[in-house]
């Protein structure tokens, strides 16, 4: 009776270990912001009516108006996916969040598009940071809404 508890504890705290352990899973990766743009297969994407400046990157255009700035924080189900498909994911989520507030602002451009994760920036024109858990995988940004002219 006492073997049968014992093997039974240690089985329990073995399983505990490794479920702690892959929840812990922190993995910071630089992902291409081109390959997150032409993944297929999400169920929504981007509309295109708004156009998207990461890092330093300029519009052609004048920018006319600037009309606010916001964030946003977006998580993917990375289970049985790719660290590049949850990435993604993730991505996508967010640009299609500041597309809509874009919308709402009356902007057709966001600039100034940095990674945020953690509230701690990094600027890249091709790159975004992405963050891949055993379950989950999270993308944050933080950009300026702008209506900038055609030319």
């Amino acid at each position: 009776m006492m073997k049968k508890l014992v093997c039974t504890l240690s089985f329990a705290a073995a399983l505990l270990s490794i479920t702690m352990s892959a929840q812990a899973k922190d993995e910071k990766m630089m992902m291409p912001i081109d390959a997150a743009f032409a993944q297929t297969g999400t169920r929504n994407n981007v509309d295109g009516s708004v156009k998207f400046f990461f890092g330093t990157q300029k519009p052609a255009g004048k920018i006319l108006q600037k009309l606010g700035s916001d964030t946003t924080s977006q998580k993917s189900n990375a289970f049985g996916k790719s660290d590049a498909v949850s990435c993604n994911t993730a991505f996508l989520s967010g640009m299609i969040s500041f597309e809509k507030r874009a919308k709402e602002l009356g902007a057709n451009a966001v600039v100034n598009i940095v990674s945020n994760y953690n509230h701690e920036v990094n600027s890249s024109e091709t790159e975004f940071e992405c963050h891949v858990g055993a379950i989950m995988s999270g993308a944050a940004f933080k950009g300026d809404f702008v209506k900038i002219s055609d030319k």
